[in-house]
């Protein structure tokens, strides 16, 4: 999970965000002259967005972009230091090193209080629900019952794997009154994580579920479960989509063909295509 998208997470447990700037708008019908629609995906990302324009996000923007009868231009980009600046650079301003915004950001988490932040963008479209997740051995780690005290105490003398500065990162480090602090592992990926756990260099790794699915691909004996503890406020998030606040018309437009996309059945399929658990949002 990119920073921008961990330091959102982290943010519904404290604070609200910081408020974005202005910018100016690209109409729905300069779109479709244009006859292409340019969407925004984060770099790098398994198994949302991958090299050579493929992955879960990609093919969903595609998707979107056939039904309007628009051709798709996928443009990736790197996460920023948060959420804020991802849509400041991608959707309603543009990078300062050039970069023009797209018409439209995909895996952009809905939620009132990044929206409420973020006045100079529409947040709308959830397309799946993401969710954290235990992926975990076993022989080492039973399975996840009660309370995070009763069902994490296995941490204090096993190894368990997170992506630096994550939710789950965070979580782990403040839980049991921070017992777990010197078996938490820190890695620069949930990808890297994934691998630890299949190389048995940790028991087990706390993620999103989606992340978690496309790193242990091809691994064995591992179990993978859905992580929910009461003292866990965000256990799951919708994922949608971003255009700039003075740009309903396309809002309207891309949510259609959303909405057709999930009735006949097409968002399913792209996630089973890659592997993925869908779950409807």
């Amino acid at each position: 999970m990119k920073i921008e998208r961990r330091q959102w997470l982290k943010a519904l447990l404290a604070a609200p965000l910081a408020a974005a700037l202005p910018a100016l708008a690209d109409s729905l019908e300069v779109i479709r002259q244009r006859g292409r629609l340019r969407i925004a995906v984060y770099n790098n990302f398994p198994p949302y967005s991958l090299p050579g324009g493929k992955g879960v996000d990609a093919e969903i923007g595609r998707a979107i972009a056939e039904k309007l009868g628009l051709s798709a231009e996928i443009v990736g980009f790197n996460a920023d230091d948060d959420m804020n600046d991802d849509l400041r650079n991608m959707v309603w301003k543009g990078h300062y090193l050039g970069t023009q915004p797209a018409d439209v950001m995909l895996h952009v988490p809905v939620d009132e209080h990044l929206a409420r932040a973020n006045d100079k963008v529409r947040i709308f479209g959830a397309y799946h629900r993401e969710s954290l997740a235990l992926a975990r051995r076993p022989e080492r780690v039973p399975a996840l019952s009660g309370s995070a005290a009763v069902a994490l105490e296995v941490f204090t003398r096993e190894k368990v794997g997170v992506e630096v500065t994550s939710l789950a990162d965070s979580f782990l480090l403040g839980v049991l009154n921070g017992r777990l602090r010197e078996n938490v592992v820190h890695f620069r990926s949930v990808a890297e994580a994934s691998k630890a756990l299949a190389g048995g260099q940790v028991a087990a790794v706390l993620a999103p579920r989606a992340e978690l699915e496309a790193g242990l691909k091809g691994a064995t004996g591992v179990v993978l479960e859905t992580a929910q503890f009461a003292e866990l406020k965000v256990d799951s998030w919708p994922l949608g989509m971003a255009v700039k606040v003075e740009e309903p018309a396309l809002a309207e437009a891309l949510s259609g063909a959303l909405a057709e996309l999930k009735r006949d059945g097409s968002i399913a399929a792209i996630f089973k295509r890659n592997g993925i658990s869908y779950l409807p949002a």
